[in-house]
């Protein structure tokens, strides 16, 4: 059974406090399931986006891990994220929205195998 969705999201930023990086809720979704979308803002203008995987690449020996999968691999200008997750609320209201700063573009996030 996975992590609800608000318990992972307050994990993640835990885990980003404790590396030095910013990061906070920018939308509040289903404190159950909703979706997590992870923006990281490099600091210059550009961000990287990261969504959910989709569920054929989940390990079946780890079902409860949230994988993710890079919706931008390299900074794009923040404005086509912003315009990506719009998109995703008007998809789906219940989605979350976690922002991060990092000039280095850290994400801590695991990431399906590709």
């Amino acid at each position: 059974m996975r992590l609800k969705s608000a318990i992972w999201v307050a994990a993640y930023l835990r885990r980003c406090q404790t590396e030095g990086v910013f990061g906070a809720v920018r939308r509040r979704g289903a404190e159950e399931a909703g979706a997590v979308f992870v923006k990281v803002a490099t600091l210059d203008g550009n961000a990287m986006l990261y969504a959910p995987a989709p569920q054929t690449v989940y390990d079946e020996s780890r079902p409860t891990e949230r994988i993710f999968t890079s919706a931008s691999p390299q900074p794009v200008p923040e404005q086509a994220v912003e315009e990506r997750l719009a998109k995703e609320i008007r998809f789906d209201p219940d989605v979350w929205i976690v922002e991060t700063e990092d000039r280095a573009g850290r994400h801590f996030l695991d990431l399906a195998k590709g």
